[in-house]
């Protein structure tokens, strides 16, 4: 579903990325994990074309995101994106942020476009708060909201940029939840976190990164019950964040 094969990008004078390559299969839940400033969230975002890269060529169901041809507009709508902030219009319903870009980008009547809205707000819990505005409800619901407006374009792959990381602890769990569900349901996803407990219970492969380049690109058993066949910098990573 998604191919990433030696991407590379500069900021500047600044490279941000060298050389990545992965994979991930249909049905799949890869998670991308390492320290701040090793480029994890800039990769995740060049497999829509959120970022734009030098080198490299990324492809999502066979569609190229690079190069000057990318149908940007059809790819995200087949890569749903969840990204740290919530981004919901603070101005529209709960309901009307899940049926605005149904209805403008997908084209769907407003009648078909509420009952998705609906059926998407039930499945994560929400539907009670439909008529709410944003402002009105929690980060943890906030960001349920993101996720439902996500789906609500029918993706075939849902990625997720730190999607718990502005959230008060009681809340990350709420959120987590949601996205283990999806998860079992057979979504490919990709998923940018810190949350190793997640990625434990979740994942089928994990890629860590460091300054800007992909070291590790196991399986969760390999990567979390096999330290001896890891990186260093791997191990002194998992070392600090499982310490607790």
């Amino acid at each position: 579903m998604i191919q990433i094969e030696n991407v590379s990008k500069w900021y500047g004078a600044f490279r941000v990325l060298t050389g990545c390559s992965t994979q991930v299969a249909r049905g799949e839940v890869v998670v991308v994990c390492g320290p701040s400033g090793s480029g994890k969230s800039t990769l995740i975002k060049t497999v829509n074309g959120l970022e734009a890269v030098q080198e490299g060529d990324i492809r999502i169901d066979g569609m190229h995101v690079t190069g000057p041809r990318a149908d940007l507009g059809r790819i995200r709508a087949r890569a749903g994106m969840v990204f740290q902030g919530f981004d919901l219009f603070p101005h529209l319903s709960v309901l009307d942020n899940l049926c605005l870009a149904q209805t403008r980008v997908l084209k769907r009547h407003r009648d078909a476009a509420r009952a998705r809205g609906l059926q998407l707000l039930e499945r994560v819990g929400l539907a009670a708060h439909r008529h709410k505005f944003p402002s009105a409800l929690s980060g943890g619901q906030q960001q349920r909201v993101a996720i439902a407006r996500a789906l609500a374009m029918d993706p075939a792959v849902m990625l997720f940029d730190e999607p718990t990381s502005a959230l008060d602890p009681e809340m990350v769990n709420e959120v987590l939840d949601v996205m283990t569900d999806l998860a079992r349901e057979g979504m490919t996803m990709m998923v940018v976190t810190h949350e190793m407990g997640f990625a434990q219970r979740v994942a089928d492969r994990v890629v860590f990164m460091d300054a800007g380049r992909i070291v590790e690109d196991c399986t969760k058993d390999d990567f979390f019950g096999n330290p001896s066949g890891r990186s260093d910098r791997s191990r002194h990573f998992l070392s600090k964040i499982l310490q607790h």
